[in-house]
């Protein structure tokens, strides 16, 4: 009786931990798509606390702090949302715009073909990619 007792409140525990994390997140998500980022940063950061291999919140992070102009952010939160998930095509394309601002084009390139690998709904950024490190390559010839 008490392990069956011992297991009920286990769960129950577990589960309501489970849905802290989904309220967290889906709170955060619905505050960043209304562009309320300041509100919705501080509950991505809040899931992250209750579950930190949540990728999804390190990739919203790294859209805020974007957003916000911090490179350095940005660049950390992309490097742990790929570190958590490698084939996140999001995180990738936003790591490879970062080195071309960067005028880094040797991993451009790099991180280009590796995207080639995993694209499945973001491949329509491969154009797009291909042109800025076009235009790039133009201006170094000149």
């Amino acid at each position: 009786m008490k392990l069956i007792m011992i297991f009920c409140l286990f769960f129950g525990f577990s589960f309501s931990t489970f849905a802290k994390e989904n309220n967290f997140f889906d709170k955060a998500k619905k505050l960043y798509e209304e562009e309320k980022f300041e509100e919705s940063k501080f509950l991505f950061q809040r899931n992250i606390v209750y579950n930190p291999k949540h990728a999804r919140s390190y990739l919203y992070l790294a859209k805020i702090y974007k957003i916000e102009e911090d490179n350095s952010e940005e660049e950390k939160n992309i490097n742990t949302t790929l570190l958590l998930e490698p084939r996140n095509e999001e995180a990738m394309y936003l790591l490879i715009e970062i080195e071309i601002d960067r005028s880094n084009f040797s991993k451009a390139n790099e991180l280009k073909n590796n995207f080639k690998k995993i694209c499945s709904s973001f491949c329509d950024k491969l154009s797009s990619i291909d042109i800025r490190l076009k235009e790039f390559e133009k201006k170094d010839a000149s």
